[in-house]
């Protein structure tokens, strides 16, 4: 996207000093990512492999291997080896049919040495190489879509969520969203999901306030948007959840179905969903070197932060958290285009001055982070129930996206937290955001806040807070294991939710690499670099 006109006057020395404390704060934390793995970065492994399908009970059979894998050898020298080890040894003839042997004790593992052990790691390269080429054919597609189609003429995009439960509901909602301007459909995940350690199969009808991510649902709703995309004349992206324990596995189902954008926080699912902190980590980051590799643009969670925490008092958490997503995901390999960093509309709106300071926190983001798509999150905390009180704090919140050249625009709703909205609830939002963007899309050009002014001002105390709050993280002398990070995590830092990295769910799925360990999916996805032209669409 283009960069918005500088807005604030930001001191370029205090802004280099976040970025560096930033990264000094992730730096232990990707250093743990790297030497561990998990069962759910394994279970992608054998995914990306082909491995699909489930038992009579709807486990996956890609569960049933790597538990067994874990429990002859273990997992810290990784699943492939060993797996296709016994398939050179004719154990089973394809890894479905291991799986199933697998699942009823019928086969033996072992860790190979010398040459038994390099042709099954030739082999193991060999079958996952087949996911990774799916994932960059999904790539290549989505480019050649958007060339023959086109992309939405103006920003921000307009994202819209359906979330019915049965994917079949979620189709004609999706289709009759984009018909009415959405360019962006995000299927809301099944409460709870981000909890279950397994991916369900097939094509789903019961999800709760949610339809499960699957990868059949995920093939139904890229093919239905595609066809409306031809209808339209313009490209409709679809969007869905990267997070959770099974994070690295659906984002491998994602980036070989085409998805185009995935909610993907790296501490989202520790601090409201209490996983466990290395388990996290671990999975974001192999999640993060897939979304990179299949041009899958990540939307990350600070607007989650000021559910819980004070909007105002909190801000700086907000500012601190979008340095560390950055951080992360660039370290991960992902490009600037493909960062939509969070920030939400959540102060109270009885406080004097309210739409002044989310005008400066938007300001600040945007500022920040002039080459993201930064992902502007409507008002839910303060909804009431009160619809016609709702419409306008919509309104205002879509006029702060228009000053601030937002690139990602998440459409409110004036039955926020009241009941699922009607299609005409949401063909009303979307018409609130369509008035402001025509009446006020050119302020972004006009308005520059005076230099002293309340603003200016209320951007650079947040920037410095911000600082500060690094500053006291990177100096934790007395942090365990030398990752002040996680520290910081388990003492309430963000959100106000204190998560230790020993507790937490998921923690008994974290294995520390061996010397040995191979994983032909993370060699591989290590020594990705973008496309010369960067791949943007």
């Amino acid at each position: 996207m283009s960069r918005p006109n500088a807005m604030l006057e930001l001191d370029p020395v205090v802004v280099r000093k976040a970025r560096s404390l930033a990264r000094k704060a992730a730096a232990p934390v990707v250093k743990i990512a790297r030497n561990h793995t998990t069962v759910s970065v394994e279970r992608a492994t054998l995914r990306l492999a082909g491995l699909a399908g489930a038992d009579h009970e709807r486990v996956p059979w890609v569960n049933h291997l790597v538990t067994a894998v874990r429990d002859e050898v273990g997992l810290e020298h990784g699943v492939t080896t060993p797996v296709y080890d016994a398939l050179l040894r004719g154990e089973a003839p394809d890894l479905t049919t291991l799986a199933q042997k697998a699942a009823s004790g019928n086969v033996s593992f072992r860790l190979p040495t010398g040459r038994e052990a390099a042709a099954a790691q030739r082999a193991a390269a060999k079958g996952v190489g087949v996911g990774l080429k799916a994932v960059d054919r999904s790539r290549a597609t989505r480019g050649r879509l958007i060339k023959r189609h086109g992309n939405p003429k103006t920003k921000p995009w307009i994202y819209l969520i359906v979330a019915t439960g049965d994917i079949y509901e979620d189709i004609p909602q999706a289709q009759a969203a984009a018909r009415e301007g959405a360019d962006i459909i995000a299927v809301i995940r099944s409460t709870g999901q981000s909890l279950l350690d397994y991916v369900p199969e097939g094509a789903t009808r019961e999800g709760f306030a949610g339809t499960y991510a699957t990868q059949e649902n995920f093939r139904l709703m890229r093919a239905a948007l595609d066809d409306v995309s031809k209808e339209l004349g313009r490209y409709v992206r679809l969007t869905n959840y990267a997070s959770g324990l099974c994070m690295p596995e659906i984002a491998a189902l994602a980036g070989m179905e085409r998805l185009d954008m995935m909610l993907n926080d790296s501490m989202y699912g520790i601090l409201f969903r209490d996983i466990n902190p290395i388990r996290t980590f671990v999975d974001q980051r192999f999640s993060r070197q897939v979304h990179a590799r299949a041009g899958i643009i990540i939307n990350t969670g600070e607007d989650n932060y000021l559910t819980t925490a004070d909007a105002v008092e909190a801000a700086h958490t907000v500012t601190v958290s979008q340095l560390l997503n950055e951080r992360f995901a660039k370290e991960a390999g992902l490009e600037d285009w493909q960062l939509g960093l969070g920030h939400a509309f959540e102060i109270n709106p009885e406080i004097p001055d309210s739409f002044r300071m989310e005008l400066a926190h938007a300001m600040l983001a945007r500022q920040l982070f002039p080459d993201a798509p930064l992902k502007w999150m409507p008002p839910t905390k303060h909804m009431t129930g009160d619809v016609f009180r709702g419409y306008l704090l919509d309104g205002f919140f879509n006029l702060v996206g228009a000053m601030t050249g937002q690139g990602i625009l998440l459409v409110g709703m004036m039955t926020e937290a009241v009941v699922t909205p009607f299609l005409s609830d949401r063909d009303l939002a979307l018409q609130n955001v369509r008035y402001v963007m025509n009446a006020a899309s050119g302020l972004t050009e006009d308005f520059h806040p005076p230099r002293d002014g309340y603003i200016q001002t209320r951007a650079r105390q947040v920037l410095s807070e911000a600082v500060d709050l690094l500053e006291r993280i990177v100096g934790d002398k007395d942090a365990a294991g030398d990752a002040p990070l996680l520290a910081a995590i388990a003492d309430g830092t963000f959100g106000l939710m204190k998560r230790p990295a020993t507790g937490g769910k998921g923690l008994d799925g974290v294995f520390e690499r061996a010397a040995a360990y191979d994983n032909p999916a993370t060699t591989s996805l290590d020594a990705w670099t973008p496309p010369a032209n960067g791949g943007r669409r």
